[in-house]
């Protein structure tokens, strides 16, 4: 017998399947981690002893990686699995847009006049609802997670192999820049995560889950491990829209921490801003103060990431400039200088030597659109199955079925808050831990040691 498993509270709104959870008693196996989940939450530390403590923190997390109280679906009778829709697109290159796959928007005024299709005089806009038509079809998730696995070089193994501190640094500085910083277009947006959305993929060794942890505010967490290289990377992201009067600055909150295992060395950074300028110029470039430090190094970056001036005529767009350091006596070592869609390079100042860090071209040209090859492997939680309708109806320009698809989406989210509120429940992400202060913002920390190999992967 198969079992569909409903969690509660459950990062997904959907089903789960468990094939784990299956046993020549399937039904004692399910209240078995109940009951010890109930018992185990009303047991105080003090009270046991260490044995005890071990047993306990282990069947919890056992029992947070599997489920809270459970209820099943179509108890005793043999369930069909319908066929899982997985929608992935092409994911944000420097040349989108250009090839025969890539998504082409409506025209510009087209979308504007849809904005007001359902506006009235005196419209409640507290659940005003943004038209697929302004959507790229993909989730904010991927397109974060996309920085990290849709690469034509394999950078991480780059900073992990070369053999000099100072190199290794400056590999990470490329590395920064190529997570940092991709092609967005003008007058769309991604969908916003659900909470408890994930997404699962792998490159190569490499193997990324990216969870989105709070929905309001939004904050999304990325863990990635590449166990051949030894190295790990753990992110928390919270971007947060500032409205400028001529234009729109995201500051993205949140620390990027780049492990290199064998080396014994941590690596912590944060993101450049998305600026959108709406007047005079409308365009789209990412800007800011990026600092890269590494303490068992004693190294440091600091990166101005610019763009043009408000009426095009003074600066560049697109460009980064700044310097490698030795924090302890603020000797500078490298300078940086360069554009993101372009080339960047370190010239030494000791002599002179000029070095390309990262070309744009090399590494975000032609990328290719992830795949699966079962998609009943691909959790129901996944960013391409949620909005798989949605991204249906926008590729194949069906904008009512799209609207609908959307509606559909965002209004379970509001009755799944709704029942969690009237049971007096907090909703618990499944693959981290998440704090918040006001000094250091949000944090993420994964529960599991690494990350296992997804249904979904990028061809190499």
């Amino acid at each position: 017998m198969q079992m569909h498993i409903r969690l509660s509270p459950s990062p997904s709104p959907f089903p789960f399947p468990f094939p784990s959870l299956r046993s020549p008693s399937p039904f004692l196996s399910l209240r078995f981690i109940y009951v010890s989940e109930s018992l185990l939450q009303r047991t105080s530390l003090p009270s046991l002893s260490a044995g005890a403590q071990i047993f306990r923190n282990l069947h919890l997390r056992l029992w947070r990686a599997a489920a809270p109280p459970p209820q099943m679906v179509g108890e005793g009778k043999e369930q069909q699995q319908p066929e899982r829709e997985v929608v992935l697109t092409k994911p944000l290159s420097l040349d989108i847009g250009e090839s025969e796959g890539d998504y082409k928007a409506p025209n510009l005024l087209r979308r504007v006049l849809s904005l007001f299709k359902n506006l009235r005089p005196g419209s409640d806009l507290t659940h005003f609802q943004l038209p697929p038509v302004f959507n790229f079809p993909k989730s904010q998730l991927q397109c974060f997670g996309e920085s990290l696995y849709c690469v034509n070089k394999d950078l991480l193994s780059g900073c992990n192999q070369e053999k000099n501190p100072l190199n290794r640094f400056l590999c990470v500085v490329g590395w920064s820049i190529c997570t940092s910083t991709r092609p967005v277009i003008f007058g769309l947006a991604p969908y916003n995560p659900v909470l408890g959305e994930t997404h699962h993929v792998s490159r190569g060794s490499l193997n990324v889950l990216l969870e989105q942890v709070s929905h309001h505010p939004p904050v999304s967490a990325l863990y990635a491990t590449d166990e051949k290289e030894n190295v790990e990377t753990i992110w928390c992201q919270n971007p947060v829209p500032k409205f400028q009067g001529a234009s729109v600055e995201t500051v993205v909150h949140g620390k990027r921490q780049l492990k290199l295992v064998s080396k014994g060395e941590t690596y912590v950074m944060n993101s450049p801003n998305l600026f959108i300028r709406f007047l005079p110029i409308p365009g789209v470039d990412w800007v800011g103060n990026v600092k890269i430090h590494c303490k068992e190094t004693g190294l440091e970056a600091d990166l101005c990431y610019k763009t043009d001036s408000f009426l095009g005529l003074r600066g560049k767009p697109r460009y980064i400039k700044g310097k490698i350091y030795d924090f302890s006596t603020s000797k500078i070592l490298y300078e940086i200088e360069g554009q993101w869609d372009r080339t960047v390079t370190a010239k030494d100042v000791n002599n002179g030597k000029c070095t390309v860090i990262y070309n744009a071209k090399e590494i975000i040209s032609g990328l290719k659109t992830p795949t699966t090859k079962d998609s009943q492997e691909v959790w129901p939680s996944e960013s391409a199955v949620v909005w798989s309708e949605v991204s249906q109806g926008i590729l194949s320009k069906d904008w009512e079925k799209a609207r609908e698809a959307k509606k559909t989406v965002e209004e379970k989210q509001r009755e799944l808050l709704r029942e969690r509120a009237s049971r007096g429940e907090t909703w618990v992400p499944k693959h981290f831990t998440v704090t918040y202060t006001k000094e250091g913002g949000w944090d993420c920390s994964p529960i599991q040691n690494s990350v296992p190999p997804a249904p979904i992967s990028v061809p190499l």
